[in-house]
Order: structure tokens, then sequence, then C-alpha cells
């Protein structure tokens, strides 16, 4: 009873576009997740979370663009545009640059095995 109620709450569910995957048969001891789903719910999580990350910053670059195009020639406008577009592109950047340096760390001191961000808690 438990442990159905488990999987079918807890059980990532395949979106389209993400990169959400099913636990692990090993996390899962009678039918209860262990430590070892943590692996699987963070990888999943930051899946999501990039995904969301990358909406956001389209969004932003659209309304800024709207705002902009809608300005009219007002200044107050077109700063309120740019303040957005700046604000959209420094995001991207930060995105980005995370991702490098993560990447970057792995490559250095982990030989490039891309296992920086999986956690291998070894029960």
């Amino acid at each position: 009873m438990v442990s159905s109620f488990f999987q079918r709450v807890f059980q990532p569910v395949a979106v389209y576009g993400f990169d959400v995957k099913p636990w692990n048969a090993s996390c899962i001891v009678d039918g209860v997740p262990t430590f070892k789903c943590l692996e699987d719910v963070f990888r999943n999580l930051l899946a999501v979370s990039s995904s969301l990350v990358i909406l956001a910053l389209f969004i932003m670059i659209v309304v800024g663009g709207v705002m902009y195009l809608l300005s009219m020639g007002n200044p107050e406008k077109i700063k309120k545009a740019q303040a957005t577009l700046k604000f959209a592109l420094i995001g991207f950047l930060l995105y980005v640059g995370s991702y490098l340096i993560i990447k970057t760390i792995d490559v250095i001191f982990l030989g490039g095995q891309g296992t920086l961000l999986k956690l291998n808690i070894g029960f």
C-alpha cells in the first residue's frame, strides 16, 4: 500500500523536452525509496530547472523586445526595455557560465567522465 503510493506520487513523469528519467530499480528497497534515490531526484530537478531557466530567458527577451518596439521614442520606456534585455543577457551569461564552470571542473579534476553532478552515495 505505502510502496505503491510512493511509486505513484514520486515517480517522475517524462515530459517532452525534459531529460527526466525514472528512478533506478536499485534505489527502491521493498517498494520504499532510499537515499540512493537522491541522485535521481537531483538529476531530474536539474533537468527541469534548466529548462525553466531557458524558458524564462526566452520570455524576458520577447517581453523586452516588445517593450522596446512599443516605446514609441519615449526615453523612460526605452530605458525599461533596455534594462529588461540587459538582465536577460546577464541571466543567459550566468547560466552558460555556470555550465562551463561545472564542465571545466569535471574535465580537469574528474577526467571528463561526466559524473560531477551525479551523487554516487555508495550504499
